[in-house]
């Protein structure tokens, strides 16, 4: 059945959840799980922005996203390790979260998504959109999608 989950998690209350339910299953598996997180790129300097100053924002948030994402993929791996199942760690930069996530499960070569979903009301999805959506719309992979 599935035997590798791509898990995209980013350090919320919501995502510690996505965690323990992907390793809960995956233990039930035998499956490994891939714990992903996909920051922002750093924004583009302002016109008129000094190129050093600039430089140095983007080292800034370079340093702060890095270890933003090192710390949740750490507590992962640390609950992963705790039920006994396989765990690799991915990191990634990108504006477009919902590419971001079907490509990392190309390339780990995942047979299942497993991902949360706030649950906003239409509206709610219309004002902030949905990233569940959008990776459902970009890969042909099964997304088990938790509420």
């Amino acid at each position: 059945m599935y035997k590798r989950l791509l898990v995209p998690v980013d350090g919320s209350e919501i995502s510690l959840r996505a965690m323990n339910e992907s390793l809960g299953l995956a233990k039930q598996l035998g499956a490994s799980v891939v714990g992903f997180v996909v920051e922002n790129l750093p924004p583009l300097p302002s016109s008129g922005a000094a190129l050093s100053n600039y430089q140095r924002e983007v080292s800034e948030h370079d340093a702060k996203t890095a270890a933003h994402a090192n710390k949740v993929l750490a507590k992962f791996g640390e609950l992963a390790a705790e039920q006994g199942v396989e765990y690799l760690a991915h990191y990634d930069r990108d504006d477009d979260i919902a590419g971001a996530i079907a490509k990392a499960a190309e390339a780990q070569k995942a047979d299942l998504i497993v991902m949360v979903t706030h649950g906003r009301s239409t509206f709610g999805e219309l004002l902030f959109g949905s990233h569940t959506k959008n990776v459902m719309a970009r890969t042909k992979l099964p997304l088990l999608v938790l509420h």
